[in-house]
């Protein structure tokens, strides 16, 4: 029997596409013109960031990862608290590759706990509705497709337990500093004091080690960015020529800042939608993404900035990554 899309369905893909249109026009109309990273991620975009992430280069979920498989242990006590009920939520979850170490630690230790994941992608929320209770038998799972604080609003709403927040993968680089400490002063309100947070922070390094993590030999980095463009083409009904545009990375070691655009190789339009004509001079670049990189002192003042108290610093073998227990005050 095959399942048939519900009218509630076809209304929320319908606004999705119409939010999307909206914010592409707007970030392509810009000046400088740019595109929201959090789109990369459709069906294709989540394949390639998988490929990404197993690439040599790319050492951010390989520490993370590390963390997460050699101090389970701890960072499920840290999560635990004392043995009260909570929920454990997961802003931007992924496959939830990490996070599987620590829900089967908690599982084990007989926790009392929820898992919502919360993605923008409907794939990923989707696949771990469906697969998470098998791999993980016993776990409570309700995933949650949208964005952040709506999510985090819904959360709320839904039970009155003290909450866990985990944000991995060094998601918090994706904004500027001033951006990212907002972000987790928001955050801080939809939480109440002595909840935690859990986040991955990449930390600076050697800029090779850095500049080549978003510069990979393979070219995955930049079929990740031109997928955004191809995404745009589908559901947008754009025109792009993906061979009119190269990738290009840069990393400034004094501000921590690893910036990925997309470069136009000539004088071109793209119409979209049929009636939008987006006019691109050669060389003029679209702002793709920024990838941020703090020192540990950094991680411990936007914690102070935004309402927490760092309790905890966990590192990888070769302190190249930090995920950080935060209490909220």
């Amino acid at each position: 029997m095959e399942l048939s899309t519900t009218p509630t369905e076809l209304i929320t893909s319908k606004l999705k596409t119409q939010q999307f249109y909206k914010d592409v026009i707007a970030g392509l109309q810009g000046t400088p013109k740019r595109l929201s990273s959090k789109y990369f991620y459709d069906a294709n975009g989540d394949k390639l960031f998988q490929d990404l992430m197993n690439c040599e280069e790319y050492y951010p979920t390989k520490c993370e990862l590390e963390i997460f498989s050699e101090k389970t242990a701890e960072l499920g006590e840290a999560m635990i608290n004392g043995g009260d009920a909570f929920d454990l939520i997961e802003l931007g979850a992924g496959d939830a590759m990490k996070s599987s170490h620590l829900l089967k630690y908690l599982l084990k230790k007989k926790a009392d706990f929820t898992y919502l994941p919360i993605d923008i992608s409907d794939n990923i929320i989707s696949y771990l509705n469906i697969t998470l209770p098998v791999i993980l038998p016993g776990l409570k799972v309700t995933g949650l497709n949208g964005e952040y604080f709506d999510m985090l609003t819904k959360a709320n709403v839904s039970s009155n337990r003290r909450k866990v927040v985990m944000f991995l993968g060094s998601n918090i680089g994706n904004m500027p500093v001033n951006e990212a400490i907002d972000f987790c002063r928001q955050v801080r309100e939809h939480l109440s004091a002595g909840d935690r947070m859990l986040i991955g922070i990449d930390l600076k390094k050697n800029p090779k080690t850095i500049l080549a993590a978003y510069n990979d030999k393979e070219g995955i980095t930049k079929r990740f960015n031109l997928n955004l463009l191809d995404r745009i083409n589908r559901e947008l009904n754009a025109d792009f020529n993906l061979g009119q545009f190269d990738h290009y990375p840069v990393y400034d070691p004094e501000t921590g800042s690893c910036k990925s655009y997309l470069i136009s190789l000539a004088d071109q339009v793209v119409k979209i939608n049929g009636k939008e004509n987006i006019h691109f001079l050669k060389d003029e670049y679209i702002f793709m993404e920024i990838s941020q990189k703090y020192t540990l002192e950094q991680t411990d003042q936007m914690a102070i900035a935004s309402g927490f108290k760092t309790t905890n610093h966990f590192f990888d073998s070769k302190q190249w990554f930090i995920d950080a227990v935060w209490i909220a005050e």
